[in-house]
């Protein structure tokens, strides 16, 4: 038996198969799946050598298969993303697509080139900062900054005493014209000295240059063999589909025009399915799992399940997933027609409550979206008609205006945050205190879209005032209310551990997926754009 195809140990012959496989980026892990990860997690605990490299957070993957003609007898195939504990060959997880560490390999060939580029360098800059000419150079700047201010002296000093003696007055043409002299010839000096120092500094500076010169193109080789090497690896990535056909990863990148990021190729996914498919299993059902603790700026909980990341795996399994039946992504299906839950509704402005799962405007896979369904019943409305947006997994309260005034008005009450809001949220998890603030910066994580990350160097400030009004168990409902408006702000603030360490149930990128993500737009308080009063509008959730 392939010593990479572990068997259940409990008896699963009772569960029955999923239809269709896996969604790679949004999904509930099936059952089968649940138990193969909740092994191989018995497994990498039992496993005190890596216990230390493990804690600080590692994502594995599990992939359920059957072998052909074996009929319903199901193992799992299991991997890890990037290497561990320097290798990336264990002998209980899949191997690698390409092995990057092989000592043999061309990676570690071209590495290795690099390196002692790298090295010489060092050595080279070391050398050059410590260059005699460097200490000639500063020793040339100081005496000429010293011997220019000296002169100017004199020449201050010279003419004070030319304006005393014209003071005086009684000058002969002579004597006048001598003090003109003097004053010409002085400065023409000044000039000379100058020169002379600009020449002194420039034969120095050419010298250094020229030393310099073999740096640069030792780190333009450098960077030329660098960039040969991440693409001929990029081509020894080779990957298959469930049809047999096989590509490397700049065939996978190319039709998006774009080359692989680094470290495309190296994720659970793509191991697992790679190895399936050259081994001849059938593929299942999968899921990913973080181990260990949150990576900094990152929202990752021990233990739960994540969807692959969207910038170096979603076009590897593109791919790599045509052949098989796969389940639809939910977040590409509009939500059924239905009648438009209006909560308010006059000349000026609509205001809605969304269904969860329905994008506010059209996006770049579904067309279908809250404002394209409202924009068949008002086809009168004009001008931008847009003021607020939520996350297509929220549901609640959402404004359209029905002319360009209102919708300027309405634009300038969040300018100036002096529009009101409050979500609903329940909680996985007891949070500690009973009301706060929370105050972390987030910034997009440009690997991995639409996830936001907290990062206090380079992250916007983001804001958010919470209030607990239940406790039922390990569920807490709470009272958000955003003081600033950053994408998924509430979702990363209630789930990062800076914050409230208590993601919101359903919550598939920063929690545990479900059917739902239990966030909803509550209530709402703005200045009504015509009359001037003060509007509160309120819709509970249906959770």
């Amino acid at each position: 038996m392939d010593e990479k195809l572990h068997r259940f140990e409990s008896d699963v012959s009772g569960i029955e198969l999923p239809g269709q496989f896996t969604c790679p980026f949004n999904y509930v892990p099936h059952q089968l799946a649940r138990l193969a990860a909740a092994q191989v997690q018995r497994y990498v605990a039992s496993r005190h050598d890596w216990a230390d490299e493990l804690q600080q957070g590692k994502m594995l993957g599990v992939l359920v298969v059957r072998q052909p003609h074996e009929g319903d007898n199901v193992g799992f195939l299991a991997a890890f993303s990037g290497n561990l504990a320097g290798s990336v060959q264990h002998s209980y997880f899949v191997p690698p697509v390409y092995d990057l560490l092989n000592p043999q390999g061309e990676f570690k060939r071209g590495e290795a080139r690099i390196t002692e580029i790298n090295h010489t360098v060092q050595r080279l800059q070391r050398s050059f900062n410590a260059h005699p000419l460097q200490y000639c150079l500063v020793n040339e700047r100081e005496a000429r900054a010293r011997d220019i201010a000296q002169y100017r002296t004199m020449m201050d000093e010279h003419k004070r005493e030319r304006d005393q003696r014209r003071a005086e007055g009684n000058l002969t043409d002579d004597e006048q014209e001598q003090l003109l002299n003097q004053s010409r010839h002085e400065k023409a000096e000044l000039k000379r000295l100058r020169q002379w120092h600009n020449q002194c500094d420039a034969t120095i500076v050419d010298q250094l240059l020229r030393l310099r010169g073999g740096i640069d193109t030792l780190k333009q080789e450098r960077k030329q063999l660098s960039e040969a090497l991440q693409e001929r690896i990029f081509h020894l990535f080779v990957v298959s589909n469930a049809r047999g056909e096989r590509r490397d990863l700049i065939q996978v990148f190319s039709p998006l025009g774009i080359l692989p990021p680094a470290g495309a190729g190296e994720c659970c996914a793509p191991r697992l399915l790679n190895y399936a498919f050259t081994q001849g299993f059938q593929s299942v059902c999968m899921a990913e799992f973080w181990w260990g603790a949150s990576p900094t700026g990152e929202v990752r909980h021990h233990g739960h399940y994540y969807p692959a990341c969207r910038s170096k795996c979603k076009p590897i399994l593109d791919f790599m997933l045509q052949g098989l039946d796969v389940e639809p992504n939910t977040l590409d299906i509009a939500p059924p027609e239905r009648p438009l839950d209006i909560v308010y509704d006059d000349q000026w402005l609509t205001v809605i409550n969304k269904t969860a799962g329905m994008l506010t405007v059209p996006g770049k896979v579904l067309n279908d979206s809250l404002l394209t369904r409202w924009r068949q019943a008002n086809p009168q409305a004009t001008g931008p008609l847009v003021v607020h947006r939520l996350d297509q997994e929220t549901s609640g309260l959402v404004v359209f205006a029905k002319d360009k005034a209102t919708h300027r008005h309405l634009q300038q009450q969040f300018t100036q945050h002096t529009i009101h809001k409050v979500y609903t949220a329940l909680l996985d998890g007891n949070v500690a205190h009973d009301e706060g603030v929370i105050d972390l910066p987030l910034r997009p994580d440009a690997d991995d879209r639409p996830r936001q990350r907290v990062d206090k160097q380079c992250g916007k400030r983001a804001i958010t005032r919470y209030r607990v009004t239940e406790r039922h168990g390990e569920i807490t409902r709470v009272e958000l209310e955003p003081l600033t408006g950053r994408t998924h702000q509430l979702r990363v603030h209630a789930s990062h551990t800076l914050g409230l360490g208590c993601p919101i149930v359903g919550d598939r990128l920063y929690g545990t997926a479900a059917q739902r993500l239990m966030l909803h737009a509550t209530s709402i308080t703005f200045t009504h754009p015509a009359s001037g009063e003060t509007f509160t509008l309120h819709c509970d959730p249906d959770f």
